[in-house]
This record gives C-alpha cells, structure tokens and sequence, in this order.
C-alpha cells in the first residue's frame, strides 16, 4: 500500500484528489491518503444542500460547502479535523461495508489510550457520542472508503453550520447535535497532537517502512483540473432545483430519504430523490426509471425490477413504494 498526503487544505483540490487517486493511479497498487480542510460543510452525493446546510451561517463565517463521490451525511471539517481515504481492490466486498476499514482507526485510538467503537451504519464513537463518520464509494472492482476524524474540532460550528432533520430522530425528545458529538481529545488521557496521531495512524496501516507516491506536475496539473472542473463548481455541489408538489421524507436503518415529487392521473409525472443513504449508481438513472410508473399496489414490484440496491444501498423496494405513495 503506497502513501498519499495531500499538502493542499483546498477541500475542492482534495476531493478532486481521491477521485485522481481513485480514477487514474495505477489499479496494481493500494493507496492510504491523510488530508485536512479549512473549515467546510462536505455532503454526500445524494443529498440536497440547501436542506442540510444553514447557508446564512456558512455565507458569514467563510466554511466552504463541498459534495463529495460517496453517499451517506454531512460532515464538518475543520484544521482540527483529519480526513483518511483507502483506494483497494474491492476483494470479496460485494456490497458496502465499513468494518474492515474502521477496525485500524479504532485499535490506533486504543494504542493512544481511547477506546472507541463502531457503530450503527457507519459512525466511530467513544461512549457513545460520534467522533469519525465514514462513506465508501464502488466502482469496477475497486473500493474508495473515506472518513473523518473529529480530533480538536469545533463543536460549536458543527451544530450551527448543520441543519438538523426531524426525521432524523426517532424521538420527540432530541438531543442537540452538540450532545450527539464528540472529539478524541475530550477523552485522552493526554490532549493529542495532530502530528502525533498523524504519525501514529500511519504507522499502524502502513507499519515503518512508507512507500510514498508523489504526483508528477503532468498529474497535478490533471487534478487541479478537475478542481475547477467538478469539484469547485455551483453545479456539482449545489445543482439544479426542480419545481415539485409533494415532499416525503422517512428515516431507514439504512438511511434518510427525501422525495420530492410531481403526480399527475395517479403516476409518477417527476421526481427527485435525496438522502443521507449510500449506493453506487447513479441516481438519476433510478428517477427516470420511476416517471411514468401508476402509483399502485404493484410499485413495489415494480421497483425490484430495477436493481434498487444498487442505488440505494440497504432500503427495499417496499420502503420506498412506501414512501412514493405517502
């Protein structure tokens, strides 16, 4: 496995990165990268930034908002912040999975006397309260996990720059995102430089012996490209907005989602679907599938049809029929 660090705190150059590192390096190889961002809101690729984004407190304090490659939730990075992507083969990983990935992150923490855990569909926490969130993204055989690891971060801007969703929560009774939230250095023994976590991590996954890759200024130059290109760019991160009647919005185990939808003579006229959910293909082409589709009984069948799992990895069919129909 080669090493990949990222100088750059550019969250649009960095994201631009995994996707170089992930697209272009050669497959016979492994890649571990370590990045940071200045302070940035990064979303997952099929949700809605307007409706996950306080934009008024993002607009007056500089945080940058960013859409990265993979699924899941919104994250807060920050300098406090240290961000890890695998680029592997994708082996015997046939569908989503984060426990492999996440076990070297929680036996470092143990070596730096943190006990942390994994959780739910993809959250590390300590005592219960989330410090890292993670997202994978799956392609031809290949496999890019990522997360982020909240090590001196800013609470306090998480739980501002966030809107918090109602379905979300089970419970009537919700906690605020500040109590939902922690950071490693909460609860070391002793407070944790990034260097020295940096350093740590590293020589967990890759051992003593580093085999750095160092980009040419010919792939430099393509990833800067793309920075501009993609990543940097209203219509990537924020996108175009539809008109629609209806909005549904239901909590999973595998995930949030939200329809917006137009109906006209019981069928589905347009549709746009969103959520904190991950899958690999591309969504637009499950929202063509569905127009047109009667809004009957038989939608169900319908959408198992249409290979939903890979859009949508984790929700059924039936769940959401369900939610199409309301």
């Amino acid at each position: 496995m080669r090493y990949i660090e990222s100088t750059s705190t550019d969250p649009y150059y960095n994201l631009a990165l995994e996707e170089f590192v992930f697209e272009r390096l050669p497959r016979d190889d492994s890649y571990f990268m370590l990045w940071q961002n200045e302070k940035t809101i990064v979303i997952g690729k099929y949700q809605n930034a307007p409706e996950e984004v306080n934009q008024d407190y993002v607009d007056k304090h500089g945080i940058r908002v960013a859409r990265r490659l993979s699924g899941g939730g919104a994250v807060y990075h920050d300098m406090g912040n240290l961000n890890f992507t695998f680029v592997v083969d994708q082996d015997d990983l046939e569908k989503i999975n984060f426990t492999r990935f996440c076990l070297p992150i929680i036996e470092t923490l143990a070596e730096l006397g943190v006990k942390a855990e994994f959780t739910g569909r993809n959250d590390l926490v300590i005592d219960g309260c989330k410090f890292s969130g993670n997202s994978q993204y799956l392609k031809k055989g290949r496999v890019m996990h990522h997360g982020c690891i909240m090590l001196d971060s800013s609470l306090g801007t998480v739980s501002e720059a966030l809107k918090v969703r109602a379905a979300k929560f089970a419970s009537k009774n919700v906690k605020s995102v500040r109590s939902r939230v922690t950071t490693i250095n909460e609860h070391a023994p002793e407070p944790i430089t990034m260097e020295k976590f940096k350093e740590a991590l590293k020589r967990h996954i890759l051992g003593d012996d580093v085999e750095t890759y160092v980009l040419t200024e010919e792939e430099q130059a393509a990833v800067r490209r793309l920075r501009d290109e993609k990543y940097a760019t209203w219509e990537w991160n924020y996108g175009h907005a539809r008109a629609f009647d209806m909005v549904r919005e239901e909590k999973f185990p595998a995930g949030l989602v939200t329809v917006h939808l137009s109906a006209k003579n019981g069928r589905i006229e347009d549709l746009e679907v969103s959520g904190d959910f991950f899958g690999n293909g591309d969504i637009t082409e499950l929202e063509l599938a569905l127009r047109g589709l009667p809004m009957d009984e038989k939608l169900a069948e319908r959408i198992a049809a249409l290979d939903l799992e890979q859009y949508m990895s984790g929700i059924s069919p039936e769940q959401l029929a369900g939610l199409i129909r309301g």
